[in-house]
């Protein structure tokens, strides 16, 4: 393969993976303490919408950042409020945050800017820009292509992947990581401790809403350059299905979302493209190769998954 086409593929790949892979270890944190998260999407989109509005509107990045962020946090708790405090079914709720911002946003977008749901265009100052802009392309395009696909992104494209030993530390080798497994494991023990298993399950949805707002913020600030109705297209539900294939863990997550990223950027790629003896195929069928792989991969595993022993039964507290 070309160099300068295999360095393209794999920079696309880590592009576009990365909302998912912050999306699914959002994911893990919510999940591990027990608490099913079907309302990924729904947080993602409604963090894109605050993030694009704030910054066409204030024309500050970092304020489009912590808008997309707060955003996602009020909406995993007011998810805690109804399945942790209330006790009420964890797999309903996260369907409402879900069309709750579907339809929200776009009524939002219509009201604040009259565009059809779309937020203006962030400017170029607001936008996230690659950090090592100028350099790869024209240095080392010829030398090295896998090389020039790890370089020429944004600081978010790093942080997603610096994100994935960060969170195994604080999952696996930290206390706060022992007793979050524990609640979602056995929130009977955990409460017998002295331990609280609602501020603990509030913890992990607070770290779960700022890093659906890091990803929701990151499809305006860094690809799109403004919000579109539904313009997460799945994504949401393709890093659960990543959180399942990768068994709730945040390395195994990240392989399914390299995956799914190489998969999306490919079928980029194969559009228009003939294969012999079938002629070109169609661009509706390549667009939908990541979404048949999400379902393919879930027929497979679901069963084979072994989910936390909690993971979706409300817990209260025995008196």
């Amino acid at each position: 393969m070309d160099e300068a086409l295999l360095g393209s593929l794999f920079a696309s790949t880590l592009r576009v993976s990365t909302p998912l892979l912050i999306c699914a270890l959002a994911g893990m944190f919510s999940e591990r303490s027990g608490v099913v998260d079907v309302g990924l999407e729904g947080k993602m989109l409604f963090a894109a919408f605050a993030a694009g509005a704030v910054g066409a509107l204030q024309g500050s990045t970092s304020l489009a950042l912590f808008a997309a962020m707060l955003t996602a946090i009020s909406l995993s708790w007011l998810h805690g409020l109804a399945c942790v405090s209330h006790q009420g079914d964890q797999v309903v709720s996260g369907v409402a945050i879900n069309i709750i911002a579907a339809g929200l946003t776009a009524v939002l977008g219509i009201a604040m800017f009259s565009q059809g749901g779309q937020t203006p265009p962030v400017t170029a100052e607001v936008r996230i820009q690659p950090l090592f802009e100028g350099i790869g392309v024209s240095a080392v395009t010829h030398q090295a292509g896998v090389l020039n696909g790890l370089i020429n992104h944004n600081f978010i494209v790093y942080l997603a992947f610096a994100l994935v030993p960060a969170c195994w530390w604080l999952m696996f080798k930290t206390r706060f990581g022992l007793r979050l497994r524990a609640v979602g494991e056995n929130p009977q023990m955990v409460d017998a401790a002295g331990v609280s298993v609602i501020r603990l399950r509030y913890a992990a949805l607070t770290i779960n809403g700022a890093l659906c707002g890091l990803a929701g913020s990151y499809l305006v600030l860094a690809q799109s350059a403004s919000f579109s109705p539904n313009m997460t297209a799945g994504r949401g539900f393709m890093a659960l299905a990543a959180l399942i294939f990768g068994r709730w863990h945040p390395v195994g997550a990240m392989g399914a979302c390299l995956l799914f990223g190489f998969m999306d950027a490919a079928a980029i790629r194969l559009q228009g493209v003939s294969v012999p003896g079938i002629g070109e195929v169609p661009v509706q069928m390549i667009q939908a190769l990541p979404y048949v792989l999400t379902v393919v991969l879930l027929a497979g595993l679901i069963g084979k998954a072994v989910a936390p022993q909690a993971l979706g039964r409300p817990y209260s507290k025995e008196r």
